[in-house]
């Protein structure tokens, strides 16, 4: 028996797909707004940045089932440049010559960069685009499962927000999700 197994095995070796051939499934490739930015100036693209907290229940379950998805994935890490941003956080950001900080007031202390993209509408999560001159398009709350972030991605991507509505996008749109 161990020997006819190893055998099959030697046979079917050359048939095996190699690394090349297996899909395996893409993550997103998530960067600081820091290195967005540095990116930014040799390949401009758009910026989508994913503003969370750690004791945010739905940001957990957008990271585990919306963006570990494959067609997300794939589609986030080659059209923007995707950021995770703890809206909690306690690092000083520069952007657009400006220095935002968190100043720790209060008993969840919001970083003054996340104002300033949810435009004082805290909620979590919260997904931010930016244009690839970094001004803000749109910051949409919300939890999104992969089939409705797909068309939304699609949308600002490709700049159709500039000649239609994402309502009437999204009746012509073909879904890559199964």
């Amino acid at each position: 028996m161990k020997k006819s197994l190893i055998t099959a095995i030697i046979l079917l070796f050359p048939f095996l797909p190699t690394h090349a051939q297996l899909k395996v499934p893409e993550k997103v490739k998530w960067y600081t707004i820091e290195q967005a930015l540095e990116l930014q100036k040799k390949e401009p693209r758009k910026i989508m940045i994913d503003v969370y907290t750690d004791w945010c229940g739905w940001c957990k379950k957008m990271d585990a089932e919306t963006f570990s998805h494959p067609v997300i994935a794939e589609f986030l890490n080659t059209h923007f440049y995707p950021v995770k941003f703890d809206a909690e956080s306690s690092d000083s950001i520069v952007f657009a010559g400006k220095t935002f900080k968190n100043e720790n007031q209060g008993s969840r202390p919001t970083h003054q960069f996340a104002v300033a993209l949810l435009q004082g509408n805290m909620s979590y999560p919260s997904v931010a685009y930016l244009n690839e001159k970094l001004q803000l398009l749109a910051a949409i709350p919300g939890y999104y499962t992969a089939g409705n972030l797909e068309p939304l991605l699609n949308f600002i991507a490709e700049d159709k927000y500039i000649n239609t509505t994402l309502e009437d996008y999204q009746k012509t749109f073909k879904t890559k999700i199964q």
